[in-house]
């Protein structure tokens, strides 16, 4: 349902999240290299979610990437918003015309099923935040990287 950039920026929010003391900016290449995500890539993502004031941007050789706001105050809805937009959201599950259009009631066969799935991941994606998914990947002893 997600596209792989959004599966990238969710990680590397986390990252930010997992590495952050408010003071130090983490550079392109260490979180690049410690998400295993291709760096020129990574760097269009993180500069996406900089530009929509969600990351904060320090250039020069001791600049990087930080959180714009405290990790318990961003959902994966602002990301996932940032960088799919909302059509995951609203579209339909295989793609069909039909279901898209509001004004019709024609839909696809599993329209009914998948709606109600759709909004437990919408509510899900809307209340979930960067903060406590970094404070469970610590409790776990987890890892961001396969």
């Amino acid at each position: 349902m997600l596209s792989n950039t959004s599966k990238y920026a969710l990680r590397a929010v986390i990252y930010l999240a997992l590495k952050e003391n408010g003071l130090v900016k983490i550079g392109i290449k260490q979180i690049s290299k410690e998400l295993e995500i291709p760096t020129p890539f990574l760097g269009k993502i993180l500069q996406s979610l900089a530009k929509h004031k969600l990351l904060v941007s320090t250039k020069g050789p001791h600049g990087g990437f930080g959180l714009a706001k405290n990790a318990h105050e961003i959902t994966l809805m602002n990301i996932v918003e940032i960088i799919d937009g909302l059509d995951s959201f609203n579209m339909c599950v295989l793609g069909l015309h039909p279901c898209s259009d509001k004004e019709d009631n024609h839909h696809c066969p599993i329209h009914q099923n998948y709606a109600a799935v759709r909004e437990q991941l919408k509510k899900l994606f809307e209340t979930e935040n960067v903060g406590e998914l970094a404070d469970r990947i610590k409790e776990n002893n987890s890892s961001l990287v396969l």
